[in-house]
């Protein structure tokens, strides 16, 4: 698993060379790629071999929406992954290619878990005060989770914060049992 990651680094640092401009839409391609990787119709023709390179490589980029699917470094990019049979790393490489970028920028992804949509005065606050706890810069990716009941669930790295109504609720039956 390690050497995995080791590798889609690899891929994702080269990327980042080439993507030097225009970060952004080079973030949404390789995404979009790593979704359409989990479709398993995808995996079986990718894992196919009679199937040809040349063939793989068009049937990915058709499935993509990004208009950096006509440049020649995104193509040239798809077709190495094929060649060297790397196609399955795409959602490793996303992950990676993701935090090189962050890094750079020098932010810090931020999961918010909420039982409710945050709208953006609300997250802005939100956002600033995580900043002010954390003393990073944080770059904020949202999931709504309504089993939180209310509250939010928040993970910097390894670190959590949960305010949640569930999690408040669980450490109340911890208390009773005791």
């Amino acid at each position: 698993m390690t050497e995995l990651v080791t590798i889609a680094r690899l891929y994702a640092k080269a990327l980042l060379d080439i993507a030097s401009t225009n970060r952004v839409s080079w973030i949404t391609l390789v995404q979009e790629l790593s979704q359409i990787v989990y479709f398993p119709e995808v995996l079986s023709v990718v894992s196919n071999p009679k199937m040809k390179c040349q063939q793989i490589v068009d049937l990915l980029l058709s499935e993509l929406k990004s208009p950096l699917k006509s440049v020649p470094a995104a193509r040239n990019f798809v077709q190495m992954l094929v060649e060297n049979h790397r196609v399955r790393l795409l959602p490793e490489i996303a992950t990676q290619f993701s935090a090189l970028d962050n890094t750079e920028e020098g932010l810090t992804n931020v999961t918010i878990e909420s039982a409710f949509s945050l709208d953006g005065d609300k997250l802005s606050k939100l956002v600033v005060a995580l900043e002010r706890k954390f003393q990073r810069k944080l770059k904020p990716i949202l999931k709504l989770n309504p089993a939180l009941i209310g509250g939010v669930r928040v993970t910097v790295g390894d670190e959590v914060l949960d305010t949640s109504v569930r999690a408040r609720i669980a450490d109340m039956q911890a208390a009773l049992i005791a």
